[in-house]
């Protein structure tokens, strides 16, 4: 089970999850210390280290909308957060699968701060509230991708089945 840490609303941006005024700083290493970067009290929680691997952030619609830059991505990662969201912006939820961040699509997820989370394959269950909400599935590879880590690391395991099978 995790835990939600943050709520947001609608259409929470790249630029907010990620501010622009950061683009020089691209390393999956660096990136992370500035995400949310003026959501002081989020920041701050994710750069006290005190957040577990797999803690969640619940967004609204269109998580990820505006610019396409992947450190929006990349940041969130480098947390080892789960988002789930009822809806992403499209170029957000392909570079999140390209990088292997974790994103569930749950159009009707109703969970608040502290809320303990269930994930199954088919659905969110929220323990604190007794509540299943059904979820969109990634396709097969669109999971396989993520649970490998990302684009690159899909394709160098793909290239090494291949080569092993010769």
């Amino acid at each position: 089970m995790s835990k939600v840490i943050y709520k947001f609303g609608d259409d929470i941006s790249t630029d907010i999850i990620y501010p622009g005024r950061f683009m020089a700083t691209v390393l999956p290493s660096e990136t992370p210390e500035f995400a949310f970067a003026d959501e002081k009290e989020l920041n701050k929680l994710l750069n006290s280290k005190t957040v577990p691997a797999n803690s969640i952030l619940i967004g609204g619609k269109n998580f990820g909308c505006g610019s396409s830059r992947e450190q929006a991505c990349s940041t969130l990662k480098g947390h080892e957060l789960i988002i789930i969201a009822r809806n992403f912006a499209r170029i957000f939820l392909q570079n999140s699968i390209n990088l292997g961040l974790k994103t569930i699509i749950c159009p009707d997820i109703d969970a608040d701060v502290n809320d303990e989370l269930e994930l199954t394959d088919e659905k969110v269950i929220n323990k604190t509230k007794g509540k299943e909400f059904a979820i969109i599935p990634h396709t097969k590879t669109q999971q396989e991708i993520i649970e490998a880590g990302g684009l690159i690391a899909y394709s160098r395991k793909k290239l090494m089945e291949r080569v092993l099978e010769n």
